[in-house]
């Protein structure tokens, strides 16, 4: 799992080559091995009034860079949440779409007493084959002096931060937990440490001393706020506050390590075998400079095991659908597998690169039942159009839906198919 996190500052990404930010080759052919899951939690977002209207009918710009270069690479947006200027998004790789269940994203808002959503939590949480986890991108209270107000946003964020999946309804309720974004944690010592004095401690290169003073680590330490977390010691410099552009410190404020990345493995078991969380890096981009902070990614190895209630709904192989006729496709729900109340099919390019980019889809609630045993069929209309493409195939996905902001998963897929156009019927003047 690669994790990213970067406060941009409402910078768009026109003209940023994102790459190194997620361990990627130029192109494809020179990228090593890739990771099965991508989580980037952006923080300032595109947060204007007017984009956030306008973001209700178009891809977030930040989206369609990080999927346009991902795309590529097999991988597919399973979901994204944004609030405000809070943004997150998950891709993986397309082999593991079935596996991902209970899927539900929520929000939390924390700015202006938890009026106003400048401020605040969003958040995905899935079960990945057999393991439930949760992803959290959050943006807390700024400044030095509002320590307790970073404190009280976490534990408001905790206590009202509530899912629908049962038996998995609080954050920590979870095998494995991320908590990451930028977390706008100073360095104690307002009063006796400058700017300039941490500033020179960096230059120096004594991180080791500087992150004493670091006020995650004394909450942490008081149990106060993300006790229940563990993070890797910093080993990077603070990643904030520069003059965008440039490398160097903005001597308004006391630079601060803000953006941080935290985790959580619960200590349940599966068959006396334990969950493991192994964080092979942690680090900051500095190279990246269109904002007054540096991005931080963590990639970590978590041990994932499989669900032997999980079930895959079965489609029938379509030769060629005919477009301009209604076309009737089949499916088999296997046992112990029922519609969730608002489930549907939908029909995607092969290659899709989301699971929005669904091209039609019908409702199961218009399905009927065969005379084989959980064999269903749902027809589609005449009016759906497909490009007649020799190149191009098609797909159907099966999503189980509680419905709108409910829990959702992917539960099949059919194999590719081609499509034709209907022969249009002769007219009089074709009759001899």
């Amino acid at each position: 799992v690669h994790i990213v996190t970067w406060n941009v500052s409402t910078r768009f990404p026109e003209g940023v080559a994102l790459h190194s930010l997620l361990g990627l080759g130029t192109i494809p052919e020179h990228d090593g091995e890739l990771p099965d899951f991508y989580v980037i939690g952006l923080q300032e977002v595109n947060a204007q009034v007017q984009n956030q209207v306008m973001g209700l009918f178009k891809e977030d710009p930040w989206t369609g860079k990080f999927k346009e270069l991902l795309r590529e690479r097999n991988f597919v947006v399973v979901k994204t949440e944004q609030m405000q200027g809070l943004l997150l998004m998950i891709f993986t790789r397309k082999k593991h779409l079935l596996h991902l269940r209970e899927i539900e994203a929520e929000y939390t808002r924390t700015g202006l007493g938890g009026i106003w959503g400048n401020k605040g939590a969003v958040s995905i949480r899935m079960n990945i084959y057999g393991c439930t986890t949760v992803f959290l991108n959050s943006h807390l209270a700024a400044h030095d002096h509002m320590l307790d107000e970073r404190v009280e946003d976490y534990n408001k964020i905790v206590q009202e931060h509530k899912y629908h999946v049962k038996a998995r309804e609080s954050i920590f309720n979870h095998d494995y937990v991320f908590w990451f974004g930028d977390l706008n944690f100073r360095l104690t010592g307002e009063a006796t440490t400058s700017p300039e004095d941490i500033r020179d401690e960096v230059k120096k290169d004594n991180l080791s001393e500087l992150i004493q003073k670091d006020q995650l680590l004394l909450v942490m330490s008081q149990e106060r706020a993300f006790s229940e977390l563990s993070e890797r010691l910093p080993a990077f410099p603070p990643t904030f506050k520069f003059e965008p552009g440039t490398q160097e410190y903005d001597m308004k404020r006391r630079p601060a390590w803000c953006d941080r990345i935290l985790y959580r493995v619960s200590d349940r078991k599966y068959n006396n075998v334990k969950l493991i969380a192994k964080q092979n890096s942690y680090k900051s981009h500095p190279a990246f400079s269109i904002s007054d902070h540096k991005p931080v990614t963590s990639e970590f190895n978590i041990k994932i095991f499989s669900d032997p209630s999980e079930k895959v709904i079965e489609f029938a192989p379509i030769d060629i659908w005919t477009i301009g006729a209604e076309y009737t496709i089949k499916y088999k729900l296997p046992d112990g597998l029922e519609d969730a109340g608002s489930d549907w099919i939908g029909v995607y390019n092969s290659d899709f690169g989301s699971v929005e980019e669904y091209l039609a889809y019908e409702y199961t609630s218009r399905c009927k039942e065969e005379e084989e045993r959980r064999t269903f069929s749902l027809t589609f209309p005449d009016t759906l159009y497909l490009p007649e493409d020799g190149a191009q195939t098609y797909v159907l996905v099966y999503f189980q839906s509680t419905g709108t902001r409910g829990i959702t998963g992917l539960a099949g897929m059919s194999e590719p198919f081609r499509v034709e156009h209907r022969a249009p019927s002769p007219t009089f003047n074709d009759v001899d």
